[in-house]
């Protein structure tokens, strides 16, 4: 079967690269969303808004995100790549281009946090899926490659969108957005598709089952200590990363003198962190174990978050990169530490729903996240007090949590 099976006219084994490509480009557009710290600014002087009320949007773009990715994922299968792909595109797109004529900050949290964000969760799983069943000689290559755009995407949109900011305005450019990630995202995903039934590369036969190693299904998973473990250690991972993403621009501003073009310069570099962190945790957990990994991840974070809050203010914008960069790094470090933790203590015949739940993990790192940074910038001031003490403590406590409970655990 593999000899028959053609992909955009090729061997499959050569064309089934291109829905790689597709799903990176696809995922610039959807990660567009951790270029919100660009926006942030303009937008909370245009609406004459408080940190905190400026960060309800990015909040509820990515609680949408992270709920509506567990629901839409089981119907893939059903109704095909292409359908969500296309139905997502059409909701995040609508989001951005409704998002670019509110009038207050509430009605941008509905447009473009909540339609947005449904957006994403609808079509995250689509290129990823598509790009994990036509590799599954290189499952992991094909998978990492399509979600670094997700993760690179700010380095691409932060410095377009501030450039367009400057020019016309945050909405406007919000607006246009919307436009383009609109029809890009429908023409990207009008050819994806799953590998026929049996399909598999030339040459290549599926290594032999493991023995011997327990699956769990949800509710098993929720008995356990080690779920609690991982979903926590996930909560705070995620928490840190993504504040760091809906502040970074604002931070570079206020505590270290940047103008707005070289903060949103700042968000790319840090992007490029974000989506390399994917791979350099994934390799670590292959390593040295997704516990020892989760611990590590929470010492780079405590470094971080303290020199942040003992030095900001001192004008180093050298001091301000590295930070951030190992903020934005550990963020895409527990993309790749969450789903093998799930996958390495409870089994893959059941990966998928047990995944979506631990998944919920970054929805809530979202919320408490950025709604401790905003509060407290309102409270405060500045945003030193939410590196140091909270985020340090937080570090602290994450470390302890995965030396006692990340671990395998027994068969339910």
């Amino acid at each position: 079967m593999a000899d028959d099976v053609k992909v955009f006219g090729m061997k499959a084994e050569a064309g089934r690269w291109i829905y790689v490509i597709l799903g990176l480009i696809i995922n610039i557009c959807l990660g567009a969303v951790y270029s919100w710290s660009v926006f942030k600014k303009p937008l909370e002087e245009l609406f004459s808004a408080s940190a905190t009320e400026s960060s309800w949007p990015f909040i509820l773009f990515l609680a949408f995100f992270a709920i509506l990715m567990p629901i839409t994922g089981p119907f893939l299968d059903k109704f095909g790549p292409k359908l969500f792909t296309i139905l997502g595109g059409i909701i995040v797109g609508i989001g951005w281009i409704l998002g670019g004529k509110s009038t207050g900050m509430t009605q941008l949290a509905i447009y473009y946090g909540i339609i947005g964000g449904i957006g994403v969760g609808i079509a995250y799983n689509c290129p990823i899926g598509v790009a994990g069943r036509w590799f599954p000689d290189k499952r992991g290559l094909a998978v990492g490659l399509t979600v670094l755009g997700f993760g690179l995407s700010a380095l691409i949109t932060a410095p377009l969108a501030r450039s367009m900011i400057a020019s016309v305005g945050p909405l406007a450019t919000m607006f246009q957005f919307g436009i383009a990630f609109l029809i890009i995202i429908v023409i990207l995903g009008l050819p994806l598709k799953f590998p026929p039934a049996g399909w598999k590369p030339a040459g290549w036969n599926p290594p032999a089952a493991a023995g011997g190693k327990a699956d769990f299904t949800a509710s098993q998973m929720l008995s356990t200590g080690s779920f609690y473990g991982v979903w926590l250690c996930y909560i705070i991972g995620t928490l840190a990363g993504l504040m760091a993403i809906g502040v970074a621009a604002p931070v570079g501003q206020e505590l270290f003198a940047l103008d707005a073009t070289s903060a949103a310069m700042f968000v790319s570099i840090f992007a490029v962190f974000n989506g390399i962190g994917r791979p350099i945790f994934g390799a670590l957990v292959d390593k040295i174990s997704a516990r020892n990994t989760a611990a590590l991840s929470f010492v780079i974070i405590f470094i971080a978050a303290i020199l942040l809050g003992k030095f900001s203010g001192s004008g180093s914008t050298s001091l301000y990169g590295i930070c951030f960069s190992l903020l934005w790094l550990c963020l895409g470090g527990w993309l790749a530490i969450g789903p093998a933790a799930t996958g390495a203590y409870f089994g893959i015949k059941y990966y998928g729903p047990n995944y979506g739940i631990v998944f919920t993990a970054y929805g809530i790192g979202a919320i408490v996240g950025n709604l401790l940074a905003g509060k407290l910038r309102d409270l405060t001031g500045s945003y030193v007090s939410v590196f140091f003490p909270y985020v340090t403590v937080l570090a602290v406590i994450g470390f302890v949590i995965a030396l006692l409970l990340m671990r395998p655990p027994r068969k339910a």
